[in-house]
């Protein structure tokens, strides 16, 4: 196993149907005022919403409600959170929601106390904060990101057509969060299947770069067997506890940066995805589906002999009488057919995309080089055409 490195989480998870109890614990050692940021109100109509009041209730607190963060947080709202979280002195933000709610409250974190334009700061110059940080909590409802133990904040600005990821060190990962897998069941399918995908992107991310054995493969290799498993299971049955506790852990570890230990990691179909969503405002997990498996089909060659382990160790794929690159195309193939399966969108025309918008979709993609290939424009072109 190549690389130095150093690993360390400071995220504490609360894990189980009854893990919402111990919020009460956490409350104990912040400030009075907590600033409570969820989505379009689905919590209200589940009724999640209304258990975590009432804890805020009973431990004493000053509640300054921020409701409507969207599915791809837009930098105006970032804004508004900011200057809410200021001006309120909040003492902790309890993101209460899926990985766009908590990729929010911890922009917002950063950007209350801070005295430059947090976008330019953050998003576009990737800087580090230098004020004052808000300490960030979570509720997960769904899964998908791993945002709720890692520093990730991914904020869309529509007026420069940008969608941008910044991963910030560990003062911004969550406290702690409430890992209840009781509270995904309620997610519409579409979101659903959207965030299942989500999680084997991240874990391919990390998984597609480098040549050498790598321990951290093993352990990717097991989270992805995992997730095909419990995901054929969930779509047939939303509400099975086991299924949906399985892909709730393995969601959590694919991006809490231990399967990037030791790795160069890609992240270009993230890139490429991010540019779609910008444009389109589609669902994170789709915009990656989309164009998967164009992208691995191009950068296959750079790194066969990892594309085949894939097809024997994931997909339980003999090798017997094909060559290593006929094994590489029957794991994308079984890649592509689960894919299918679980209903995913397979190309970005379903997602709103045109060929118009093409050119401008590969202007805003970052061109990354931990994978095997490093694009040029006019390859995420391509690309992008072969997913239409």
């Amino acid at each position: 196993m190549l690389g130095n490195f150093i690993y360390s989480n400071p995220t504490k998870l609360y894990f189980g149907d009854e893990s919402l109890k111990y919020l009460s614990d956490e409350l104990k050692n912040y400030g009075p005022t907590v600033m409570f940021c969820y989505g379009g109100g689905s919590i209200k109509r589940n009724g999640i919403y209304e258990q975590v009041m009432t804890l805020l209730r009973e431990a004493g607190k000053t509640v300054v409600e921020d409701g409507g963060v969207m599915a791809n947080p837009t930098v105006e709202k970032l804004y508004e959170g900011a200057k809410m979280a200021r001006e309120n002195n909040v003492d902790l933000i309890l993101a209460v929601g899926g990985g766009s709610t908590i990729d929010y409250a911890k922009g917002v974190s950063a950007s209350a106390w801070c005295e430059e334009d947090p976008w330019t700061k953050y998003y576009l110059e990737q800087g580090n904060p230098s004020c004052k940080i808000i300490p960030v909590g979570a509720v997960l409802t769904m899964v998908g990101t791993g945002s709720e133990m890692n520093g990730g904040s991914v904020i869309t600005n529509h007026a420069q057509g940008l969608k941008i990821g910044k991963v910030f060190d560990e003062e911004l990962f969550p406290k702690f969060t409430i890992l209840n897998p009781k509270f995904t069941f309620t997610v519409p399918q579409y979101q659903m299947v959207a965030g299942f995908y989500d999680i084997m992107s991240h874990i391919m991310e990390q998984y597609f770069s480098d040549s050498d054995d790598s321990t951290t493969d093993y352990i990717a290799e097991g989270l992805m067997r995992s997730l095909i498993h419990s995901s054929r299971i969930a779509v047939k049955n939303p509400h099975d506890y086991e299924a949906r506790s399985n892909i709730m852990w393995t969601a959590t570890w694919a991006l809490n940066t231990l399967l990037k230990k030791g790795k160069t990691t890609d992240w270009e179909v993230h890139m490429i995805g991010q540019a779609v969503g910008a444009i389109t405002d589609a669902t994170h997990g789709m915009t990656l589906a989309a164009v998967s498996i164009p992208y691995y089909k191009h950068v296959m060659d750079g790194g066969l002999h990892k594309f085949a382990r894939f097809a024997q160790n994931v997909w339980n794929i003999s090798a017997e009488g094909k060559s290593e690159r006929q094994l590489a195309e029957a794991g994308l193939a079984a890649l592509e057919a689960w894919m299918r399966e679980i209903g995913l969108v397979m190309n970005i025309t379903e997602l709103g995309a045109t060929e118009e918008m093409l050119p401008k979709i590969a202007d805003g993609t970052f061109l990354l080089t931990g994978g095997y290939k490093v694009l040029t424009r006019e390859e995420v072109i391509e690309i992008l055409r072969e997913s239409m």
